[in-house]
C-alpha cells in the first residue's frame, strides 16, 4: 500500500542516519533513536523486545532487511504512539512550579534520575543536548512540546 510505502522511505532515511559505514547495518544501541526519530515512544523494555527480534544473532548490529519489516508493522499498527500534547505538558508543569514554561537541564536531570525508567549518563546526556535550547540553556518545554506534537506523518 501507499502508506507502507511511504514508512518504509521513512524507515530507510531514518535508519541511514546511522548507518556509518554504509553497509545498511546500525550498531544496536542507535535502535532506540532511530525509533524515537520516527515518532515512536517506546519503553525500555519494548526496545528491548524490539532489538531481541532485529538483531543479528547478539553481534551488536541491526540490519536493515531485519529492521524494515519489523518497524513497518511497528508504524502501521501504531504499536509506540506518542503521548498527547495535553499529557506532556501537565508533566512538564508538575516540575516547573512556577509555571514558566521553561526549565534548567540539571531540574529535569535531577528529576529522570530520581523517576521513571533509568538512564545512563551517556543516554542523559544526548537527551539533554536534544532538549537543551543552546542560545539560552534552557528547556524551552513549551516549544519543545509543540515540535514533538507536529503532525508526524510529514
Amino acid at each position: 500500500t501507499e502508506e507502507e510505502n511511504t514508512g518504509a522511505r521513512k524507515i530507510r532515511a531514518a535508519f541511514h542516519v546511522f548507518d556509518h559505514k554504509a553497509d545498511n547495518t546500525v550498531d544496536v544501541r542507535e535502535v532506540s533513536t532511530i525509533i524515537y526519530s520516527l515518532g515512536c515512544f517506546p519503553t525500555k523494555a519494548d526496545i528491548h523486545r524490539f532489538v531481541d527480534e532485529v538483531e543479528e544473532d547478539n553481534m551488536g548490529y541491526v540490519h536493515l532487511d531485519k529492521f524494515l519489516p519489523v518497524m513497518t508493522k511497528v508504524l502501521l499498527e501504531n504499536k509506540f504512539p506518542p503521548i498527547p500534547e495535553e499529557n506532556l505538558l501537565q508533566a512538564f508543569e508538575v516540575l516547573d512550579k512556577e509555571r514558566r514554561g521553561y526549565m534548567e537541564p540539571q531540574e529535569l536531570a535531577k528529576y529522570m534520575k530520581s523517576e521513571g525508567e533509568t538512564f545512563s549518563q551517556e543516554e542523559m546526556n544526548e537527551m539533554l543536548t536534544a532538549l537543551v535550547d543552546e542560545k539560552k540553556n534552557l528547556i524551552c518545554y513549551k516549544e519543545l512540546i509543540s515540535q514533538l506534537t507536529l503532525d508526524l506523518d510529514t
